[in-house]
């Protein structure tokens, strides 16, 4: 909770300190949302912008009046709501907060238009406020205004889904169970069954006290969603499904019922399907009805009437009655014909039972579960062993029906014994019973418990590998794309392997026809290959075929080969392999074909340019690997990123994101800079797809500290620091973020772009990663070190009002926290902000008031001053480094391995002997133990050390105190010195041996 200092300045203080708490309690609530994380988030940067408004506001007493009290009033109604909203949104189930994700963002958008109207009613002319206040009050109102917020994309997905489903019926259990994935990623839970069913549970809960608060239309709408989601398999579990099944099943008797005459239609004869009312009242087939006034007739077919033809209303309630009857005939018949096929009876019966039940299995996707209740598969499987070939054929078919997307059929029929022992046998029977074999064994290969059982049959592997080399293409295709599944077992790798399927693969789409190298590299285009299998393919020689598709002049073929380089690329060793056998020139020749920017080709190739250039990151760099050995070609592939195919753009930014961290990348990243890639990558930054912004983000970061200064004033300006300030604020993409922090970091310290990133509002979000990302994982440490080099262009001394505005926030503490816990380099750029700041030290440091009257010799004195610079110091409003206690830290830091960090604390610690203050900044440091460190670092290997220390202590040694406690133990470095360096730092040396009397003024070390 937001700590408020509440001033005694009548209602109206109180009121707007009542506003800020309940500011700090959002936020904390916000943080804590379980969906429209984003929405809340954006609220939430508008409060912590209003929040520092409303202090000021407080603090000037601003004279009530009508139209402040109302303003006053609107805001804490408004926020308040907000508050509740968000504790509510931290509370409801997830699944419940999701359905109802479009009401809860149009009350944040609510609530943001409102607090903005609010702040527009403030009487501002005569409040006292600054012109800085002033300007970022009408930001933030025109920011608010303007705000627009919408359910996450993959939400509106969910809904459209539900609502489509709920108006036409549509929802059969294997898009309910893929509704129930998408709604388990969208609101951040794992989609297994058990979280899903307890997610469905609360849910229900809500939606009965939604009734019991009298919200009839919510509840209402929520049970049809319900409805639709108990088709999931994880909304109940397969006892479950049995029981209220069979309870069914057995109230509805052995007799099939004959339709009712209203069922028929009276045009067609046969029963309805889609009946539909006419405006005489009368019911027929909608089809038939149409045809009849397609044929010129305008009269009832019935009553003779004359008929509006354009009025023809659904008879729902008919519908779902036939509907009904068909399923109870349905339900009946199903469990009549399993007694049947049980029996072995005659063949042509069994036959005729199986044709019917594949019917019924091909009608509706509720058929095929009544099928599995009825526990048919354990029949199924047992008739595999007829003799009778079409008895086994129709089995095999219908089993495969059965099992397509159904993992609980797939896990029926693995668990029957002897199952998959009986299909595989059916492997090495006729050509027909083996391609229905086979196409049952890819369906069962998708599940990983049957996986895992069809390695272990014997003669299965090498049954399998003689089909994918055999002549049917279709039961050879099904072969290879169960091999395929059946890969990620080592052990079938191995079989695999001693079955010679890669060498029969690689000897194929060598020497085959045309159409068997195209199945062979369509193969390879989409089995998930392990690395070895990548690796195995690459030893065979599989480039060298693949690359020879690209010769044909059928788009298809190389569309495929392409593909299938795209899976093999994506190993880093393969890449670095295809590069070395001269794969890139072929594909960049490809990627610049006009003929093909129309097509998928174009983003596959210039993913594979991608793929081969992240594989040049991590390489040996004594013979390093050159994807791109032309300068010409980065002439010629940067340029692509301003084409309109987002993934082509996006591929050729990570190529160059990728290069930029390769051996080549000093290299690369001149010549970017010379193709003008800098104002490219700015107008990308503003795209509206985010995975392309990000990259360019990501590209642009890596150039921005290298660039000439001229290409960033000319094409950096106010609007794209705002960007920049919107991804920091909220990008769900940690590398994104760390890219533009980066970005600020580096971009020219001038008077103009500081101040644009002040006026952006870059400073309260930089504080919260510092202070956030302090104890977090190797991405926030980054983040942190880039934040803090953002820091230290507002800390330079010539700035004061920057130092200030800086100090307010509180920085100079977390930073001095950072010299111990900070990496390397934020330790670096902590002690560089502190040395800045403490510079301006001096000179704001507050006199001490003096006492008056006659008494005053005996009083004690009122405030003791600073040890260094005498007056009035604290952290916030002189900065002084004894007031922020930095320093221990920094003196511990003179003992860092990293020169960087030594030499930064180093600069800040001397800022205490700078002018006068050189006696009492020396105590300072000689209680801290400083000094022998300093004198430490005269043997130091780092040049800009020595010279640091020397000219530190030829100010100290002009103080006698300090020449007789120091003098001894620098004498032999500093004589070192004077006779192994040159220039410099020997004259340097000899100037504090001269302060020593060690040597004399005008000796010749001078």
């Amino acid at each position: 909770m937001m700590v408020v200092d509440f001033l005694s300045s009548g209602p109206t203080s109180t009121a707007i300190s009542q506003i800020i708490e309940t500011i700090g309690e959002f936020l904390c609530s916000a943080n804590d949302v379980l969906v429209n994380k984003d929405s809340f988030k954006e609220l939430s940067s508008y409060l912590e912008r209003i929040a520092p408004i409303l202090k000021e506001l407080r603090n000037e007493k601003v004279s009530d009046s009508e139209a402040f009290n109302r303003a006053i009033d609107i805001m804490n109604r408004e926020t308040k709501a907000a508050k509740l909203l968000a504790q509510e949104c931290g509370k409801k189930s997830r699944v419940y907060l999701l359905m109802n994700c479009r009401s809860i963002v149009n009350r944040l958008e609510n609530h943001t238009k409102e607090l903005s109207k609010a702040l527009g009613l403030l009487p501002l002319s005569a409040s006292g406020l600054s012109a800085g206040i002033l300007e970022e009050i009408k930001k933030v109102c025109d920011n608010m205004e303007k705000a627009g917020f919408k359910a996450a994309v993959a939400e509106e997905e969910i809904l459209e889904k539900i609502e489509s489903g709920i108006r036409e019926n549509s929802f059969d259990r294997k898009h309910a169970n893929n509704l129930i994935n998408l709604i388990a990623k969208a609101v951040g839970i794992t989609n297994e069954k058990s979280t899903m069913k307890a997610e469905l549970e609360e849910f229900k809960k809500e939606i009965e006290n939604a009734r019991v608060d009298k919200k009839k239309a919510e509840a209402m709408q929520m049970d049809q969603i319900i409805a639709l989601l108990e088709r999931a398999d994880a909304a109940s579990s397969p006892n479950e499904r049995k029981l209220k099944y069979f309870a069914k099943r057995q109230s509805l008797g052995t007799r099939i019922l004959e339709p009712l005459q209203s069922f028929y239609c009276s045009i067609t004869h046969d029963v309805m399907v889609e009946p539909v009312e006419t405006s005489s009242d009368q019911t027929f087939e909608r089809s038939a009805i149409e045809k009849w006034f397609e044929e010129g007739n305008k009269l009832c077919p019935l009553t003779l009437i004359p008929l509006d033809t354009s009025v023809l209303r659904p008879n729902k309630t008919l519908k779902q009655s036939i509907e009904e009857w068909k399923d109870r005939n349905t339900m009946i018949t199903i469990a009549t014909l399993k007694e049947k096929i049980h029996q072995f009876g005659d063949d042509d019966e069994v036959i005729s039972c199986l044709k019917t039940l594949e019917d019924l299995c091909e009608q509706r996707e509720q058929h095929r579960e009544w099928m599995i209740l009825e526990d048919y598969i354990q029949v199924l499987i047992q008739i595999l062993g007829s003799r009778n070939r079409d008895i086994r054929n129709r089995a095999l078919v219908i089993l495969c029906v059965l099992a397509k997307d159904n993992e609980e059929a797939k896990e029926r029929i693995v668990t029957v014994d002897n199952a998959i022992e009986s299909i595989v046998h059916s492997l090495g029977r006729r050509q027909e019973e083996r391609k229905l074999a086979v196409a049952l064994l890819l369906e069962l290969s998708k599940y990983d418990l049957a996986r895992e059982h069809i390695g272990k049959v014997q003669g299965c592997i090498l049954l399998l590998v003689t089909m994918s080399n055999g002549d049917d293409n279709q039961a050879a295709r099904d072969a290879t794309e169960v091999l395929d599944n059946l890969s990620y077992s080592d052990q079938n790798v191995i079989l695999m392997a001693k079955a010679n399927y890669f060498k029969h693969l690689l000897q194929r789409l060598s020497t085959g026809a045309d159409d068997v190298k195209m199945i062979m590299a369509k193969t390879l285009a989409e089995m998930e290959l392990t690395d070895h299998n990548k690796e195995s393919l690459f030893v065979g020689g599989v480039l060298a075929p693949l690359l020879h598709l690209f010769l044909h002049n059928d788009l298809q073929v190389k569309t495929v080969a392409t593909k299938a380089l795209k899976n093999l690329s994506s190993l880093n060793r393969n890449g670095l392999e295809m590069i070395r056998q001269g794969a890139v020139r072929p594909l960049l020749d490809l990627l610049y074909h006009h003929s093909i920017h129309t097509s998928s080709l174009w983003e596959d190739v210039a993913a594979i340019i991608m793929q081969l250039a992240a594989s040049t990151i991590s390489q040996d760099i004594q013979t390093p690997v050159l994807l791109l050995d032309s300068d010409d070609d980065v002439f010629n592939l940067f340029p692509l990123i301003s084409v309109t195919q987002p993934g082509v753009q996006q591929n050729i930014i990570q190529t160059f994101y990728a290069l930029c961290q390769s051996p080549s990348s000093s290299n690369i990243k001149t010549k970017l800079n010379e193709c003008s890639a800098i104002p490219e990558l700015v107008r990308l930054c503003e795209s509206e797809n985010l995975n392309l912004r990000a990259s360019a983000i990501k590209l642009f970061s890596c150039l921005v500290e290298s660039c000439d200064e001229s290409i960033i004033v000319e094409h950096v300006d106010q609007k794209c620091i705002n960007t920049l300030l919107q991804i920091l604020q909220s990008s769900s993409d940690d590398e994104e973020i760390l890219s533009a922090m980066g970005i600020i970091c580096h971009l020219p310290e001038i008077d103009q772009i500081t101040q644009w990133i002040l006026d952006a509002g870059v400073l309260p979000i930089i504080y919260k990663y510092v202070q956030d990302g302090r104890d977090r994982d190797l991405q926030r440490s980054n983040l942190v070190e880039k934040a803090v080099g953002a820091l230290r262009r507002f800390t330079v001394p010539t700035h004061l009002e920057w130092q200030k505005i800086v100090a307010e926030t509180g920085i100079i503490t977390v930073l001095v926290q950072l010299l111990e816990s900070g990496s390397t380099l934020t330790k670096q750029s902590a002690a560089l902000c502190l040395a800045e700041f403490s510079k301006s030290s001096v000179s704001l440091s507050r006199p001490i008031p003096k006492q008056k009257g006659l008494l005053c010799c005996f009083s004690a004195p009122s405030e003791i001053g600073c040890k260094v610079h005498g007056g009035v110091c604290t952290v916030k409003s002189s900065f002084c480094l004894l007031a922020a206690e930095a320093i221990g830290p920094l003196t511990r830091n003179l003992g860092e391995s990293d020169y960087g960090v030594c030499e930064a604390s180093l600069d800040a610690l001397l800022t205490l002997i700078e002018g006068e203050k050189l006696e009492s900044g020396g105590k300072v440091l000689a209680k801290a133990n400083a000094i022998p460190l300093i004198i430490k670092f005269l043997s130091s290997t780092s040049l800009g050390l020595q010279e640091k220390s020397l000219h530190a202590l030829e100010r100290i040694f002009q103080l006698a105190e300090f020449k007789q406690l120091y003098g001894a133990s620098a004498q032999m470095p500093l004589v070192d010195l004077t006779q192994r360096s040159n220039g410099r730092v020997r004259s340097m040396s000899a100037r504090v041996l001269a302060h020593l009397n060690v040597l004399h003024d005008q000796s010749s070390y001078f």
